[in-house]
Parts: C-alpha cells; sequence; structure tokens
C-alpha cells in the first residue's frame, strides 16, 4: 500500500491511501475513536472509481501519526484472535 502524506502539523495529520476506499478506512477510523486523545478521525472519498480515500486525525496532545500507529497496532491484534477463533471453530 502507498500512503501520501497530504499534511502533518503537531495535531493533524492527513493522508491519502492509494488505492484504498471505505473498507480500510472504515475500520481504521473506528478504531482511532477508541483513543481518548483523539478530537477528530474520517475519511472521505470524493469518488468510489476514481479517487483514493483521504484519511485525517486530529488529537488533543499526542503526536497523531503515534495515534494512527497504536490504532492499526490494536487492530492488528484484533485480527490475529480473530484469526485464532476461527481456526478453532473450524476444527
Amino acid at each position: 500500500m502507498e500512503i501520501k502524506i497530504l499534511e502533518h502539523t503537531k495535531n493533524k495529520l492527513k493522508v491519502e491511501l492509494l488505492g484504498k476506499t471505505h473498507t480500510l478506512c472504515t475500520v481504521l477510523t473506528e478504531e482511532l475513536w477508541n483513543d481518548k486523545d483523539v478530537e477528530a478521525a474520517g475519511y472521505r472519498v470524493a469518488h468510489p472509481q476514481r479517487s483514493n480515500a483521504e484519511l485525517v486525525v486530529e488529537t488533543k496532545t499526542k503526536d497523531p501519526v503515534k495515534v494512527l500507529n497504536a490504532a492499526i497496532g490494536r487492530l492488528k491484534k484484533k485480527n490475529k484472535e480473530f484469526l485464532t477463533a476461527v481456526k478453532k471453530a473450524v476444527k
């Protein structure tokens, strides 16, 4: 996956996720909202067939890159737990 930084300030990060649309962004923004330091998290896709997703994260005090990385880490852990549960269930 290719990511293009559109804006990065002390409390705001805006990135373009090349080739990605709603699926990844929906899960990611939902997980970002679990962080109490997040003031805003969302994304937009101008046109689903011609546009890439733009993800925005705004924080109160933390570096938005660190907040995004933490959210990704939590999602990786949840995915691993889900995979383990599926493997156990289909034995």
